[in-house]
């Protein structure tokens, strides 16, 4: 595969310079490029190629820096957000691939002082907002190839696209930074515009009876309509929905490598959970005659990017539950195809809180379409020998944890049929690859929920261990009152940072309320109810 080109290669490390008037990075990889310099004065930013104009009499602090995410622009001034603290986690497509540790965010502010007092308080509200910024969790990176893009798209990619900077080769879709870099757009900034994903990065390597393999999983969270779990549901009247999420699974051995992708996503019509200090919140549909329209445009968005389509619906059929099942199986009715398939299977109503392994009913209903759609695989000589035709799309209602049991029993399954494809007849591993291949996936799921509620996966020790668990269950009931805390109390502060860096998620959802303080009295019940719940679990 051609690489990018070089003078469009990413600054790997950097100083960042901080002067009184302006921010200064300079690439200390051995690059001989332009410095890249800051105005802290309104934010605009140019190439300089001497030191010396900026230092002159002042002594400056600095830092060292790993990447450069790009420019926010607020009311009374703009903000550069660095990353200083990076850690490898593994490799994809054998490149290495970062963790940001630690992020700062640097105000370019002094044209504040100019500002009315209405502007600096509005101002002075999102910078508290931009320090929740700095503790964004799982996001991902690489300096050499394009982690938003599956292995299949990125070697599907023509010639002249492979020779374009990573940033332009990316799917805006995945791309966490895709706003905060529009500002060095048009500025020759290429080698400092790093693409930045949300989501999860696990991997591990054993072996196969002689043979090393690798595994890795890989989750990429869509920037469409990102929110929190309550405050963002369903879809907007473009079809883009909250909590989509692109899985793929790739397996390496013997120099051949074999990826598998499934995607999670809302339900697909516009539907909202008011927020309120009841335990569970009723589900509202809005705009119930405009629901065929978006599950069409949103299965048609699936189409072209991934071929054919089953959706697979997990929630209840009855209940609040149900009514969202019932207007989601009648909006497909006109658009199910040979290449769009929908099927509901009421996870709780048969699998329960404990009989998961009932899961085999799902498998046995959808193995034709996972065997005829396939996944992709390269030879030993990058060469293209099977290509993925088809997409596995599951929903519940938060797309969490029921929807992360059933998508860890896909990939189990798939992973036997990738080891056949590469040729692997009887699949004997080392003792604990079985433990490593669970714990990947109940870290996925994990990853992808404390990015969209706030807690860890419930149902995670069935993924992890294979069964259910009395601390297992112990814990879903803490994360359960957490989650219940975190979405009243906290994500609503949370959900307004996801919307000042990443504009494109705004919709017209209704002003979203809150109240204060709970009662005691409120406060006591739910708990109270957690604790029974907890207590008819181990019955």
């Amino acid at each position: 595969m051609k690489k990018a080109d070089a003078n469009h290669k990413l600054y790997r490390r950097m100083r960042l310079w901080e002067f009184p008037d302006r921010y200064i990075v300079q690439p200390i990889d051995g690059s001989s490029g332009s410095w890249l310099a800051v105005s802290r004065v309104d934010g605009s930013t140019s190439l300089v190629d001497e030191f010396a104009q900026c230092a002159k009499h002042f002594v400056p602090k600095f830092q060292p820096i790993f990447g450069v995410i790009g420019m926010l622009q607020l009311l009374a001034g703009s903000y550069l957000l660095v990353i200083t603290e990076r850690k490898t986690v593994g490799s994809y497509l054998g490149h290495h691939i970062f963790k940001v540790m630690s992020l700062k965010v640097l105000p370019c502010d002094q044209s504040s002082r100019s500002s009315s007092k209405q502007e600096k308080r509005m101002e002075a509200e999102f910078s508290n907002l931009l320090k929740v910024t700095e503790k964004t969790p799982g996001l991902y990176f690489s300096y050499d190839v394009n982690i938003t893009l599956s292995s299949q798209r990125l070697n599907e990619l023509d010639d002249e696209s492979k020779l374009l900077p990573l940033w332009r080769q990316a799917d805006s879709r995945f791309l966490w930074n895709n706003y905060l870099l529009e500002a060095f757009i048009d500025k020759k900034l290429d080698p400092y515009m790093l693409p930045v994903i949300q989501g999860s990065f696990q991997s591990f390597q054993s072996t196969i009876g002689l043979d090393i393999i690798d595994v890795i999983l890989i989750a990429r969270r869509c920037t469409r309509r990102k929110g929190t779990r309550l405050w963002r549901r369903g879809a907007d009247s473009d079809g883009y929905v909250a909590n989509f999420v692109e899985s793929e699974q790739i397996i390496q051995l013997k120099g051949c490598t074999s990826s598998f992708v499934q995607v999670r996503g809302s339900i697909p019509f516009l539907w909202e959970q008011r927020v309120g200090f009841t335990l569970k919140s009723k589900f509202k549909i809005s705009r119930s005659v405009e629901a065929p329209r978006v599950a069409e445009r949103h299965f048609l968005d699936l189409r072209k990017k991934y071929g054919n389509v089953l959706a697979i619906d997990l929630v209840s059929k009855y209940g609040d539950e149900g009514r969202l099942s019932e207007k989601f199986s009648t909006s497909v009715q006109n658009i199910v195809s040979d290449d769009m398939r929908y099927l509901h299977f009421d996870f709780h109503g048969i699998c329960g809180h404990v009989h998961f392994e009932r899961l085999s009913i799902l498998y046995a209903e959808i193995k034709d379409f996972l065997d005829k759609n396939s996944c992709y695989m390269l030879s030993e000589k990058g060469e293209k020998v099977e290509t993925q035709v088809g997409i596995v799309r599951t929903n519940s209602v938060d797309c969490l944890d029921r929807t992360n049991v059933t998508q860890s029993m896909i990939g189990r399954k798939m992973l036997e049929f990738q080891l056949q494809k590469l040729g692997v007849v009887e699949f004997t591993t080392q003792p604990d690859f079985e433990d490593c291949f669970k714990t990947i996936w109940a870290n996925h799921g994990d990853d992808i929920s404390i990015q969209y509620s706030g807690t860890p996966a419930l149902k995670g020790d069935f993924v992890r261990f294979g069964k259910r668990t009395v601390q297992g269950i112990v814990k879903d009931g803490w994360n359960a009152l957490i989650c219940y805390y975190l979405n009243n109390l906290v994500d609503n502060t949370k959900h307004d940072y996801i919307d000042l860096i990443n504009p494109v998620s705004r919709d017209t959802t209704p002003k979203r309320w809150i109240k204060a303080i709970a009662s005691f009295r409120l406060v006591l019940a739910v708990i109270t109810m957690v604790f029974l719940f907890t207590m008819l679990m181990f019955m």
